[in-house]
């Protein structure tokens, strides 16, 4: 019997680093089979976002509103997010997206480390 491997990726920046477990989905498998990658990270409030080379369309379980340590992917800009608090988007306390995103992922550390990226850090993403 053959047992599934987690996926994992972990995230450099800085002198940072976190790890994020990924979901048995179609976007996971294509961006971890794209890995390694780097980029330049935005910020919008409390998400970071970069552009990647993976193309994918949003998936049926796609949503607007997510968690804190939500990794996504957003099909409208092929961009990879972290999420950890409130956006521009946002209504009340809720933690949501531009548009609809695809959740891959999840951060297994405190998503608040991401409030040391600044616009324009590089971001290293590699299989881990």
């Amino acid at each position: 019997m053959t047992l599934n491997r987690i996926m994992k990726i972990k995230i450099n920046f800085g002198n940072f680093s976190a790890v994020a477990e990924l979901k048995n989905n179609l976007t996971a498998k294509v961006i971890y089979n794209a890995l390694p990658m780097e980029a330049s990270a935005n910020r919008w409030g409390d998400e970071i976002y970069f552009p990647i080379s993976v193309k994918l369309d949003t998936e049926q379980d796609a949503k607007e509103v997510v968690e804190a340590g939500d990794v996504a992917y957003w099909p409208e800009g092929s961009c990879f997010c972290i999420f950890w608090g409130i956006t521009p988007s946002s209504k009340g306390n809720e933690i949501r997206a531009a548009s609809k995103v695809n959740v891959f992922g999840r951060i297994k550390c405190d998503a608040n480390i991401f409030k040391n990226v600044k616009n324009g850090d590089l971001i290293i993403l590699e299989k881990n």
